[in-house]
């Protein structure tokens, strides 16, 4: 065999090694979206009125005068995990996304409970602060984290990141680490898109929500993970 096909041979092999090992480790092998199909397929609602459609792949929420809650909730429950997605909101609504969350029946008639990544457009500006829905409440709000405070941006599309990886709770806006809890409350449960309730107030209705881009991976996460920047809080109970 002459040198010239010997150095074409090796440079074959070389190249096709190299995209084997390239699709081997691609993120996007990991990662499933949960908007799928341009539909709600794969999701449902619970506790309140309030109505969600898909519109180009994003999901809208929409505000109801005198509804409940309204969490729209995956039909599937996720233990550790990744959650990735984008979120726009009506600079008057509070709102935010279930994880590890869960609803029994003998449990307040089903009410939602369980872990939330806040979206808060408010002055107070905790998103991506982490509340307890229909249990404890706030468990790390952003008082002492002056730059999570200044992470999301109102008016537009705003990217969060969960990670839950056994006790470890983080949150990331923009980029920005907002959140980094230990708590061992849940271990457990559905993801669950909320629209606030607003009770009588005429003003706040028919207000948006949007989501896209939901992803999640419950696959080799360790090779995701990043490394939290926030003030670390531990709410475990010390027996």
């Amino acid at each position: 065999m002459s040198s010239k096909k010997t150095i074409h041979k090796i440079n074959l092999i070389f190249i096709v090694c190299l995209w084997f090992l390239s699709c081997k480790q691609s993120p996007n092998q990991e990662w499933i979206n949960l908007i799928d199909d341009n539909s709600l397929k794969g999701w449902e609602i619970k506790n309140g009125l309030a109505k969600y459609v898909v519109e180009n792949n994003e999901i809208i929420g929409t505000t109801l005068v005198n509804s409940p809650n309204t969490f729209l909730c995956t039909t599937t429950k996720y233990e550790d995990f990744i959650l990735e997605f984008e979120v726009m909101v009506d600079t008057t609504i509070n709102s935010g996304v279930q994880f590890r969350s869960n609803s029994y029946p003998e449990f307040n008639d089903g009410q939602v409970h369980g872990y939330q990544a806040e979206i808060d457009p408010s002055k107070r500006a905790w998103s991506g602060g982490i509340y307890e829905e229909g249990k404890r409440g706030w468990l790390y709000d952003l008082k002492n984290n002056e730059e999570g405070q200044k992470a999301f941006k109102n008016g537009e599309w705003n990217r969060y990141r969960i990670e839950a990886l056994g006790d470890n709770l983080v949150i990331w806006v923009n980029d920005v680490n907002t959140a980094n809890l230990k708590d061992n409350a849940s271990s457990s449960g559905f993801i669950g898109l909320q629209v606030h309730s607003i009770g009588a107030d005429s003003t706040n209705a028919n207000k948006k929500i949007k989501w896209r881009d939901i992803r999640i991976t419950t696959k080799n996460l360790s090779s995701f993970k990043k490394e939290p920047t926030a003030p670390f809080l531990d709410s475990i109970q010390k027996e």
